[in-house]
């Protein structure tokens, strides 16, 4: 008997019995649920309903979206995860500044974002040498008192990022905590890991050099307010693009604007202002990218987002400095 070529059919047997369409030689009462083919148990493909065959598994994953998120990114498997980690890195330098003495830790003075340097004093800790901008000044006053803390305009670029991550109140950890919980894992599940986290940090650079511009040069700030208005920004940009339903995204946002007015004198409006614009402006680039040449297109505007950013920081280090 001549044996049919592999992926058509086969013709029942003397006995009336069908064989499998890739092995002639294997009889079967299986077939495939899309094409009916005959499939012997070794090219039996579990299905929503029954079984497939392989030829049909790979047409239908050639045309199947299923593992892409909304605008292009390959979707997450857990969206919480991306989200789990940020917490957890939070936490740990928060353990860390709160073991090595608090507001006091010099893990503290190291990460938060200082725009310009001080002169600590090391027999009153909380309090400084006010005019004094030089560190060789600070290290060689003549009671041998004064320590210096090094600021951005120092050369401490990490403070743009590390600043984000750093809490030194409980209170302030579990609030942004929270709030990141509540608004990382709906992004990420939008548009996927990789773009979730860029736009994430993006938003936290962005809120750092608006405070570069617009705090006093002796401020110091820290925490990821910025980064997570960032992301209610983002949200609100492209469930919007999605027209999805957005009602309790304003909500929230018009809550969060509501608490930095009211808590200005406390609270860094200039992070959370860039942040929000800095969040916005990355998710944009993302949801509005042109299908054609999406992911270019997305990874190139997100590029130059940064090295926008990046100059603005260099321009603020030359005039502070």
């Amino acid at each position: 008997m001549t044996q049919p070529p592999e992926g058509t059919a086969a013709e029942p047997t003397a006995a009336g019995v069908p064989t499998c369409y890739r092995h002639p030689d294997r009889e079967t009462w299986i077939r495939c649920q899309r094409c009916d083919k005959p499939i012997c148990p070794d090219c039996m493909r579990d299905a929503a309903v029954g079984f497939q065959c392989p030829d049909c598994i790979k047409q239908a994953n050639k045309g199947s979206r299923q593992n892409r998120a909304m605008y292009g990114g390959e979707r997450s498997a857990d969206p919480r995860l991306t989200t789990f980690v940020l917490i957890g890195i939070n936490a740990v330098i928060w353990l860390a500044i709160t073991a090595t003495g608090g507001r006091l830790s010099k893990i503290a003075d190291l990460f938060a974002l200082a725009p310009t340097g001080s002169c600590g004093s090391e027999s009153a800790p909380t309090q400084y040498y006010p005019g004094i901008q030089s560190s060789v000044v600070c290290e060689n006053l003549p009671n041998g008192d004064g320590f210096w803390k090094v600021g951005f305009a120092d050369g401490a670029w990490w403070q743009l990022m590390t600043s984000v991550f750093t809490h030194i109140e409980i209170w302030h950890l579990a609030m942004n905590m929270f709030a990141l919980f509540i608004f990382g894992p709906v992004l990420e599940g939008i548009v996927g890991r990789a773009r979730f986290l860029a736009i994430y940090l993006l938003a936290g650079l962005a809120s750092s050099v608006l405070v570069l511009y617009l705090s006093s040069p002796d401020s110091t700030t820290v925490g990821a307010s910025g980064a997570i208005f960032g992301l209610l920004g983002a949200l609100l940009v492209v469930v919007r693009k999605g027209r999805l339903q957005s009602q309790w995204l304003v909500q929230n946002l018009v809550l969060g604007v509501v608490v930095t007015v009211v808590g200005w004198r406390f609270i860094s409006w200039q992070g959370h202002l860039g942040g929000l614009v800095g969040g916005a402006l990355a998710a944009a680039i993302v949801a509005y990218a042109p299908k054609s040449r999406r992911s270019v297109v997305q990874w190139s505007g997100l590029a130059v987002v940064l090295v926008l950013l990046l100059a603005l920081a260099l321009v603020r280090d030359a005039a502070l400095s």
